[in-house]
């Protein structure tokens, strides 16, 4: 009597797993939809402006409405309006959900 093996079971397809979920859009589509809304500033040296993003242009210059600084958590001063010039910026954060 000789051994018989039962035969391999059939293959199991593997599907790839789904994609990470992205945000659909550019970074410019965050830019236009956040002007008018409360936004975070960092600065490269640390410090944060927090305020309602009234314009931006193409070198990331930076006007701002109803802005406070941050330094360290801390709040250091409140401005009616502030320019911030864009060489300076770190990122741009949205303080409220889109």
């Amino acid at each position: 009597m000789a051994d018989a093996t039962p035969p391999p079971p059939p293959p199991v397809e593997v599907s790839p797993p789904p994609p990470p979920p992205t945000n659909a859009g550019s970074p410019t589509d965050f830019l236009k939809g956040v002007v008018g809304k409360r936004v975070v500033v960092r600065l490269t040296s640390g410090v944060d402006y927090r305020g309602v993003l009234s314009c931006l242009d193409g070198y990331m210059n930076i006007a701002l409405e109803q802005t406070e600084e941050y330094v360290n958590g801390t709040v250091t001063n409140r401005y009616g309006d502030a320019f911030i010039r864009g060489n300076n910026v770190l990122y741009i954060s949205a303080a409220e959900p889109l």
